[in-house]
């Protein structure tokens, strides 16, 4: 049976997470939202905290094992404090997880120390497709055998720091499997569109690019001639989406709960009216259920339990829910307060509607 206690290295890191939510991210999450960028010096912070960092071994730069159930919860303390802000902390890991979980020896130590040991940069990952039917096991990009390498032909979108980032993992549909492919960012037949202009998470880039025939050296596939198993990497994002949702949906709902405790309308506070009681009761039995699930996911995981595929997504699902229901009640609470952007409920509102479409954006 797993348990509820954190261990002495995740209270400590979960401690240093809170400080860096609280005192760092919330302050500047406003601005940076209406200007469209994240300080860098922000970003660096978060990184120092060596969240990606413990989860990689100290053969290949790290400093720990890597544990899903610690992702989890680091990811839920950074949304916490800003969605966009963790997302931007943790886009290195959309690069160098899968290359944890699922490359080759030679292809752990060729591409994890670099990104581990040094300060960070947005390595980044492409997989969502810009169809309504996107689904992450059936890709329309392709991948093809040419000879000593690989083309690789389709379009992605919501590709986090695209125009920065110097390396890509891009999953493709290989022998009817999906498949990722280690892309230097000037390979050849590589196009970015300008960044897209999106309903929320505005402080982090998007960007949409086109592979037009891009040659791959074999090696470059990830696990190689091998090739891997997606179902864990996708586990592995699946959950930290929905450990974002779950840290959104926290911040959303005590700024609610502590609004409403202090707000008097017609001499009586808003929390003491029972239609107002009730929501917030039901916002937090919503989140601690999901959250619940989530650790259960990420726990089966670490446990390389048959099931944790089927949990993760369940676990994910629900927090799509969740979370619009508890953002969307928490811009109701402030009444028309909440509509005004002086009050950040209404960002988490915006943030919050993304984490549908948001597979593939983080990874724990």
């Amino acid at each position: 049976m797993y348990g509820f206690e954190p261990s002495d290295e995740q209270s400590m890191l979960l401690d240093a997470i809170h400080r860096y939510s609280l005192n760092d991210v919330r302050p500047a999450a406003h601005d940076a939202d209406e200007e469209s960028q994240i300080p860098i010096n922000l970003i660096e912070k978060g990184w120092e905290l060596g969240i990606l960092q413990a989860s990689i071994p100290d053969e290949f730069g790290g400093f720990g094992e890597h544990s899903s159930v610690t992702g989890v919860l680091a990811a839920e303390g950074l949304a916490w404090g800003d969605l966009s802000a963790a997302m931007a902390v943790l886009t290195p890991g959309l690069f160098a997880i899968p290359i944890l979980l699922c490359g080759t020896e030679k292809q752990k130590q060729e591409y994890l120390p670099p990104i581990i040991e040094a300060e960070w940069k947005p390595h980044s990952s492409a997989l969502i497709e810009p169809h309504f039917d996107f689904d992450p096991n059936d890709l329309r990009t392709s991948a093809s055998e040419n000879g000593d390498s690989y083309l690789i032909s389709g379009e992605k979108v919501f590709v986090p720091y695209g125009e920065q980032a110097e390396y890509f993992i891009v999953y493709a549909q290989l022998n009817g499997a999906t498949q990722g492919f280690i892309l230097p960012a000037d390979a050849e037949g590589i196009e970015i569109d300008s960044r897209q202009q999106l309903m929320g998470i505005n402080s982090i880039p998007m960007y949409r690019m086109r592979f037009n025939s891009v040659s791959v050296p074999l090696n470059y596939r990830l696990g190689e001639a091998e090739g891997h198993d997606f179902a864990p990497i996708l586990a592995a994002s699946r959950i930290a989406v929905a450990a974002l949702g779950v840290g959104l949906s926290k911040a959303a709902f005590e700024y609610a709960r502590d609004y409403a405790k202090d707000r008097d309308v017609f001499g009586v506070k808003v929390a003491q009216k029972q239609a107002i009681a009730f929501m917030l009761a039901e916002m937090a039995t919503e989140i601690e259920s999901i959250r619940l699930l989530n650790w259960e996911a990420a726990w089966m995981l670490d446990e390389d339990k048959e099931e944790a595929g089927k949990f993760a997504y369940l676990a994910h699902t629900g927090a799509i829910d969740m979370v619009m229901m508890v953002t969307d009640r928490a811009v109701q609470i402030l009444g028309g307060h909440g509509y005004i952007r002086e009050h950040p409920v209404e960002m988490w509102m915006r943030a919050g509607r993304g984490i549908a479409a948001f597979t593939g954006l983080a990874m724990v």
